[in-house]
């Protein structure tokens, strides 16, 4: 019935907005803001209606959250940095049919996880920094997935990515773009040094780390990168223990995806951390190279940070 047209991973740094302001940071971030506008532009060429972003910066300590009431609006402060993002003003459409079809089908597969579509709720910035610039004028719907998951298995968030696209594909009359809003690596400049840290990333070892990881993307060396996965979320401090990325994969097949990264913003650093926008082709796949789920089986893995 639907599609998944377009898969990305993007960044959501906050200095993209700062970018906005008058003051010595104006324009620094142009490069990411017109990544995300690229972005945009494709979706909207492709018809994409909805927009799926597994956001870092959506916390939870127990099962998989869907948020997706029928609209949202409001001012945005982030309470990890309100000197960066304050006072943001956002608005644009949900989709409650699509988020219920999401979850359910999530269910279905053995991943625990909840639509909210009556809820208070609001998104985080990992969500709404993006939509800032890809969504100004609110052409698509969106739906934020939580994705800094604390006591989940990478596994469960890769069969998550590959059920929701079953969703779209069995169940959906329309069409989907699923968005890892994330970093690379994730370490911080420590305090006192962030203005140093700017541009740059915390240390030559994690960046070093990152541009492989980039280049295994364009080269579509995804067996070697998801056997990787929970090593490289652990001793790159991946953001979210990267189960965004873990979730875009499994929509795309997984180890057996084979589809090469486009580089759209090329990596750059960002108070210490690594940042990117890439889009990745969604190719034909089985779902045959899906993890199975290790939440039924806990004593089969014993760490978040691995498969």
């Amino acid at each position: 019935m639907g599609k998944v047209a377009l898969a990305a991973k993007i960044t959501h740094v906050p200095s993209m907005y700062l970018s906005e302001l008058p003051g010595p940071r104006q324009g620094f971030r142009q490069a990411a803001i017109d990544g995300h506008k690229e972005i945009s532009r494709r979706c909207r060429e492709l018809g994409v209606d909805t927009i799926v972003v597994f956001d870092t910066h959506w916390l939870v300590n127990a099962n998989y959250h869907v948020l997706c009431g029928p609209h949202f609006k409001g001012i945005y402060t982030s309470n990890e940095l309100p000197h960066f993002i304050s006072n943001m003003e956002y608005e644009f459409p949900g989709n409650p049919e699509l988020g219920k079809l999401l979850a359910a089908e999530c269910n279905r597969q053995g991943v625990e996880t909840m639509a909210h579509d009556a809820t208070t709720l609001g998104p985080e910035y990992g969500t709404l920094v993006p939509m800032r610039y890809m969504n100004q004028d609110q052409h698509f719907k969106v739906i934020s997935v939580s994705a800094l998951c604390t006591s989940h298995y990478l596994a469960d968030s890769a069969r998550l990515g590959w059920a929701m696209r079953k969703a779209v594909e069995d169940h959906y009359d329309g069409t989907v773009a699923f968005f890892a809003s994330g970093s690379l690596s994730h370490r911080f400049a420590q305090n006192g040094q962030a203005p140093d840290f700017a541009t740059k990333v915390w240390s030559p070892f994690l960046e070093t780390l990152d541009h492989r990881v980039v280049k295994m993307w364009e080269n579509a060396e995804w067996k070697e990168f998801c056997g990787m996965l929970p090593e490289y979320a652990s001793k790159g401090h991946g953001e979210g223990f990267m189960h965004d990325t873990a979730m875009l994969l499994g929509a795309l097949g997984w180890s057996d995806y084979d589809g090469k990264a486009e580089v759209l913003t090329p990596y750059f650093g960002s108070s210490g951390t690594g940042q990117i926008n890439a889009v990745f082709p969604v190719t034909p796949q089985d779902g045959s190279a899906i993890p199975p789920v290790q939440a039924a089986n806990p004593a089969g893995v014993q760490s978040t940070s691995r498969l």
